[in-house]
């Protein structure tokens, strides 16, 4: 049966609600799957638990005492760092910069460096901005440049295989970050797992852990800031008490310290993980998605929709209902006959189409992927050396090893079919990666093995990689197919390094107003872990959210770079005109803002692939001793210059929005307003509260005309303009703004694209 009939079918045999929610979330997967892939799934649950108990790793005793390094019984210093044996453990300590230091306990493998953009360490001759000082014990001491103390960390403990790593924190210390959570933006109090899941559609606040899990965090506190990256991929948890308490199930204890302050830090980590890419322009406008387009003929009524209500359009997103089977890398030509004829028709208007990427192949003879697969030994195995399998969409399926050079390779080679297709960018789903079980979502057996580029590693290793190393074979082979255009995808898993070739989404999240909430922290923790390019489903991917709902969602993601809509199948219609009943106009306004904006967004995603600065930033993020900004989790910037303030309460029509220190103005108003305080402000259906900071340029672009609005004199700004792919000529213009009502503009200008005329408004202060 096709997977769009079983939908049809699903909705209206769906069972009352006052059924038990996992004995209806049951009979909605056999109703879904059919019996058949039912049946398998229980196979595959059976199979995999005998695997685990089988195959799987050893996990360390965590009440055991454990194995301290013991007494020092030698230390030697070399010109960029310092070696120190003891009894039961080995210390390495290496300064790669005045300002980053990586610290190494053995015994444990060292990491493959996947995460890792940038080897090239110079010995550093500058005077030092961080100081390391070790104890007899073990204990390590990090020290600002002017002596504070920013972190004392315990000496670790040795569990059989793993480690446990503790660290003192301050009476008033803040934590953010440690990738995708759906948890309060100050961590303190919270214990986390390192373990990349799917939440099996129960994602709602305090659900841990999901799809993103990044061992990166900032610790804020009186006398500074520092940002820790622990270069260890095992499972582990973390513990933020009064201590920082870390567990990692193997490996050896890799992590580096960055002195704050955090803005300044989180821009050194991408020197360490890497930059963002620039994306295309069209990637920054709107994306229209929702599981269930199962035909040409739906996705050009879809478009003709955009077109009748006079709605911009970017992008269309393809779910696995385009697959031949939800195969990858195949196309369904009966509901989609011509698709590069279609995606030819679309680009002709304006619109991208997105392909969805699954990480699972298909186990089955005849089918090329597969094949190809099989006898180039690209799957995943067991230690009894079969090929480890699972239950997808497909079936029974494989996983390819991405941890193995020659599989990125490829699988990258199999984009060139999409492309053929009229693929003008992807999606990866289901990539942690994920296996069906009685239970729902669930994972390959702890003890599949992976190539870890040839030195061998298991599951419990390899898991939280696998998201990051699918999008690098995208990436890498998109570069080779096509080396004219910049490779665009979004993904649903990764880790640190996920930046350098995707983007990421906040996946399957319910659609509450607490959810919407909850999504202003999650793009901030993964911001401040390094993923600074993400968004989420609008309104939500379960649920029906009322047209208020939805346009308030709509409004905060105006300004997230990903700007989407998505949905389940069995949900309601999830298009503007669908899911706004009442309020299009709401949805028109903020579309319109957007595109007045991109000149400005362009620009700071320019920015974000030169600095690795997160396009969006905490309210503290230039000041992040001031109390009253330190807690701010419902409001953000965007860029250097804007404060976007969004309303996540039902009903609300007004919110209190914390300006930090110097003057505002409101994105069309011309009467500063004083900051370091709060200030009440109208916040009508259909409006975002957005304030500029004074003194800022910002570019627009006003109905086809690039105009600079200023804000206050004297004022800087700066505009990057290319041709919005590939990588031919660009230009930046570099503005400053002095005078009052006859405001004289400077420009200075670097590279050699041609510019559009200029136009200037002042917003005199």
């Amino acid at each position: 049966m096709r997977r769009r009939e079983s939908a049809k079918i699903l909705r209206r045999l769906r069972p009352p609600a006052k059924e038990p929610g996992q004995l209806r979330q049951a009979l909605d997967g056999i109703r879904l799957l059919g019996w058949r892939k039912s049946v398998q799934i229980a196979q595959s649950t059976v199979a995999h638990a005998y695997l685990d108990w089988r195959y799987a790793p050893p996990t360390p005793d965590w009440n055991h005492p454990g194995t301290a390094p013991g007494r020092m019984l030698a230390r030697e210093d070399c010109p960029d760092g310092f070696i120190a044996r003891f009894e039961h453990a080995e210390l390495e300590v290496r300064c790669l910069g005045p300002d980053l230091v990586r610290v190494t306990w053995r015994p444990g493998l060292d990491p493959v460096p996947y995460a890792i953009g940038r080897h090239d360490w110079a010995p550093t001759t500058s005077e030092a901005e961080l100081s390391v000082e070790l104890s007899e014990d073990g204990g390590l001491a990090f020290r600002s440049g002017d002596g504070r103390l920013l972190r004392r960390d315990l000496p670790p403990v040795r569990h059989g295989e793993g480690w446990r790593h503790r660290a003192h924190l301050h009476a008033d210390e803040r934590v953010h970050g440690l990738g995708e959570r759906a948890l309060p933006f100050d961590l303190r109090g919270h214990t986390v797992e390192m373990w990349n899941r799917g939440p099996g559609g129960r994602y709602v606040p305090g659900v841990d852990p999901l799809y993103i899990c990044i061992p990166v965090y900032v610790g804020v506190h009186d006398e500074g800031s520092y940002l820790v990256f622990y270069e260890n991929p095992h499972r582990a948890h973390f513990s933020f008490k009064d201590e920082l308490d870390a567990r990692f199930d193997g490996g050896a204890l890799r992590y580096y310290v960055i002195p704050g302050p955090v803005s300044r830090a989180v821009e050194r980590f991408s020197d360490l993980t890497g930059k963002p890419f620039l994306p295309p322009r069209w990637a920054l406008g709107y994306h229209q998605s929702r599981w269930g387009y199962g035909s040409a003929q739906e996705v050009r009524e879809l478009v003709a929709g955009f077109e009748r209500y006079e709605l911009p359009l970017d992008a269309v997103e393809l779910d696995i209902e385009y697959m031949d089977q939800y195969r990858d890398f195949t196309i369904d030509e009966e509901d989609f006959p011509d698709m590069a004829g279609l995606s030819a028709d679309l680009e002709a208007k304006g619109v991208r189409l997105v392909m969805i990427v699954d990480a699972a192949v298909q186990e089955k003879r005849g089918y090329r992927v597969y094949d190809e697969g099989a006898t180039e030994q690209r799957f995943c195995t067991l230690p009894n050396g079969r090929t480890m399998r699972g239950v997808v969409w497909p079936g029974w399926a494989v996983f390819p090893d991405f941890t193995d050079a020659g599989t990125r390779q490829w699988w990258g080679d199999q984009y060139r079919a999409l492309l053929d297709a009229g693929a003008a960018g992807f999606w990866h789903d289901m990539n942690e990666p994920t296996t069906f079980s009685l239970s729902g979502e669930d994972w390959p057996p702890e003890g599949t093995c992976h190539a870890m580029e040839g030195r061998g590693g298991s599951h419990v290793e390899a898991r939280n990689l696998y998201g990051l190393l699918m999008a690098r074979a995208a990436y890498e082979g998109l570069r080779r197919l096509h080396p004219e255009r910049r490779p665009w995808l979004f993904s649903r898993s990764g880790w640190a390094g996920l930046q350098r070739y995707a983007w990421a989404w906040t996946g399957d999240t319910v659609s509450t107003w607490p959810m919407l909430r909850q999504t202003v922290t999650t793009i901030l923790g993964l911001s401040l872990s390094g993923i600074g390019f993400a968004g989420p489903d609008i309104g939500g991917y379960h649920g029906d959210p009322s047209p208020e709902l939805y346009v308030r969602w709509f409004e905060l993601a105006t300004f997230l770079p990903l700007f989407r809509t998505h949905c389940s199948h069995d949900d309601p219609p999830r298009e503007p005109w669908a899911a706004a009943k009442g309020l299009i106009d709401a949805v028109r306004v903020h579309m319109g803002l957007r595109r007045r904006l991109m000149p400005y967004l362009y620009t700071v995603a320019w920015q974000a692939s030169q600095t690795g600065a997160p396009p969006v930033r905490p309210l503290f993020w230039e000041d992040e001793q001031d109390a009253r900004l330190a807690s701010v989790d419902d409001a953000f910037f965007l860029g250097d210059h804007l404060l976007i303030a969004p309303v996540l309460d039902e009903g609300a029509r007004a919110r209190t929005v914390a300006l930090p220190n110097g003057w505002w103005y409101r994105l069309d108003g011309n009467e500063p307003l004083e900051g370091g305080r709060d200030v009440e402000v109208a916040a009508p259906v259909d409006h975002t509260p957005v304030f500029v900071r004074a003194g800022a340029v910002i570019p627009m672009d006003e109905d086809g005309d690039l105009t600079l609005h200023v804000y206050g004199t004297p004022a800087r700004g700066v505009l990057y303009q290319d041709a919005g792919d590939g990588y031919g000529p660009w230009r930046v213009d570099h503005f400053r703004v002095s005078g009052d009502d006859r405001a004289h503009l400077e420009t200075t200008s670097d590279g050699d694209f041609s510019s559009a005329a200029l136009q200037t408004r002042l917003h005199r202060q």
